[in-house]
């Protein structure tokens, strides 16, 4: 009786389960911001490391300024209202859109360093993406001037993962980056580190409302210490990371 009993419940459950798995766009997102992807964003400090040479950045408090200052300043003035509006023209088929967006987030990179971090990882992404089946991918793989959240806003968009998720999801993986720079380089310690990516994941919601309320015309920041710091940091004599 308790074997069947046990048969029952789970015939009830398996044909009450929803096809397809309304769960999976956020696994699918959880892929996309794994620091296993094979990217190489582990290989770059966005300036960082320079930082730290010169002392700008040196215990706990001063990383968490950097990184705050590029999650208000840039991130949510560039990297999130492009990826809002790249993920919308993906999901209406706009290619002129995606071209316009893939563009304006290119030229927006104040140094080679910065430009070449991003593309490397786009192109990376249009790669994997295209051997994952993506067929939107396949154009991009070929290109040399595709950025990062384009390829992201594609994926998200043949995942389905919800819009606020998208934004979360790329500042989670962009924070954990740096911050896994920040643990090797300032040194940080391990429980720092994890509190400092607390601390900045409770500025998530800020740079999602400050992205989301602004018009094209508004696009647009700069951080002239971050931009110094990549440009230094392509001629630093001892490197952990990419320039």
């Amino acid at each position: 009786m308790r074997t069947g009993m046990g048969t029952g419940m789970r015939t009830e459950v398996a044909a009450a389960r929803p096809f397809p798995d309304p769960r999976a766009p956020r696994r699918r997102l959880w892929q996309l911001i794994s620091p296993t992807l094979p990217v190489g964003a582990y290989s770059y400090s966005t300036g960082l490391e320079y930082a730290v040479e010169a002392g700008w950045v040196a215990d706990p408090d001063s990383a968490r300024d950097w990184i705050t200052a590029q999650l208000l300043h840039l991130h949510a003035r560039i990297d999130l209202p492009a990826l809002s509006r790249l993920r919308a023209a993906a999901e209406t088929g706009d290619s002129a859109g995606l071209e316009h967006w893939n563009a304006w987030l290119r030229a927006s990179r104040e140094t080679a360093e910065l430009r070449a971090e991003d593309l490397n990882q786009g192109r990376a992404l249009a790669r994997l993406l295209s051997d994952l089946d993506l067929p939107e991918a396949v154009p991009w793989a070929a290109r040399e001037d595709a950025c990062w959240a384009t390829l992201f806003a594609l994926a998200a968009v043949a995942w389905d993962i919800p819009p606020d998720e998208v934004l979360d999801g790329y500042l989670w993986s962009w924070c954990e980056n740096q911050v896994a720079a920040a643990v090797k380089l300032v040194p940080l310690g391990q429980t720092d580190g994890q509190r400092l990516i607390r601390e900045l994941a409770d500025r998530f919601s800020e740079a999602v409302e400050l992205a989301c309320g602004l018009d094209d015309e508004d696009l647009g920041g700069s951080l002239p210490g971050v931009a110094l710091a990549s440009m230094l940091h392509e001629s630093q004599y001892s490197r952990l990371f990419r320039s």
